[in-house]
């Protein structure tokens, strides 16, 4: 199966993070070398890496952070707070509490916390690394011959690898990308990792959804998520609460990659990001707009459960 760069990341070599620059995808594949928690928190607030990158990232934070000059368990537990604050709408929390919980029930039983941190860690990321596997395999399967399907952002290498699948099962299947702006990941990552994996694929620009949908061009939405809520409502790219009432007015079935967690009852409970304006309005550090004009980007929306037909979910196996 092809597997795509943007599957998995950043991965530690000789106690050194290399997570890829997912910003120079297609022109280039460079991985940004970080040795400690001030980089890690740099690559994600600067939208290096995204969502599942971002996730391993915060992971293997730990593993870099293990010599410090003081107390470990401390250290441990300012790193995980320094992660938790570094994007307010991404569940860090979730697993931070647990390495640090690891840390602390090994202190308490007099066990060596360097060593839980490194098994736990570890452990968990293989273990995830076989999740998404699977799910990728089911995603392939909720896939059927002659399916145009649309997507909305990235899903970090799933949707590439799980057509990968179906082009192998002789599926003959294409898909529709949004441009997804500001970033622009639909045609510059999307787009890019479907064609690496031999399927056809055809950018669209973001607000062309409704009329492909009108005209019978889209039988079935894919998306990733960010976040989920424990009604089953998800957080994703901004642009996918829009693309979800569309299905819904136009019976197209939306199926959604998530994992799925009970901290926050329901998605209105979630912590919607605001990006800085100027991601809107630059690019490539040029004014796209007349001077003193505003911005306002929230990184995220909310899916209400009740648009999503399938969630296909990974747990995170902690």
């Amino acid at each position: 199966m092809y597997e795509s760069p943007l599957f998995w990341p950043a991965h530690i070599k000789d106690r050194v993070l290399y997570v890829l620059d997912e910003t120079l995808v297609p022109a280039k594949i460079k991985y940004i070398p970080v040795k400690n928690i001030k980089g890690s928190i740099k690559v994600i607030r600067d939208m290096k890496t995204r969502a599942f990158g971002q996730f391993l990232v915060v992971l293997n934070t730990f593993l870099l952070e293990l010599n410090p000059r003081g107390d470990l368990l401390k250290h441990l537990q300012k790193v995980a707070h320094q992660l938790n604050n570094s994007r307010p709408t991404f569940p860090f929390a979730e697993v931070t509490g647990i390495i640090v919980g690891v840390a602390q029930k090994a202190r308490a039983n007099g066990a060596d916390v360097k060593t839980a941190v490194i098994k736990t860690v570890q452990g968990f990321l293989q273990g995830i690394y076989h999740r998404r596997l699977e799910r990728v395999r089911q995603l392939a399967d909720s896939i059927d011959e002659g399916d145009n399907i649309l997507t909305h952002c990235n899903v970090s290498g799933e949707l590439a690898m799980a057509a990968s699948l179906c082009i192998k099962k002789a599926k003959k299947i294409s898909f529709f990308a949004t441009e997804t702006r500001p970033y622009m990941q639909g045609s510059k990552l999307t787009a890019w990792e479907l064609q690496q994996a031999g399927v056809a694929v055809t950018v669209v620009p973001d607000n062309t959804v409704g009329s492909l949908m009108a005209d019978g061009l889209i039988n079935k939405v894919v998306i990733g998520s960010d976040r989920s809520a424990a009604n089953g409502d998800v957080a994703n790219k901004v642009g996918s609460y829009q693309i979800a009432l569309l299905a819904k007015e136009f019976d197209v079935p939306v199926i959604v990659l998530t994992q799925p967690s009970n901290k926050v009852k329901k998605g209105q409970d979630m912590p919607i990001e605001l990006r800085d304006p100027r991601e809107l309005l630059t690019f490539d550090g040029k004014n796209l707009m007349p001077k003193g004009v505003k911005g306002f980007y929230p990184g995220f929306d909310v899916v209400p459960h009740a648009l999503i037909t399938k969630a296909i979910s990974i747990h995170a196996g902690l």
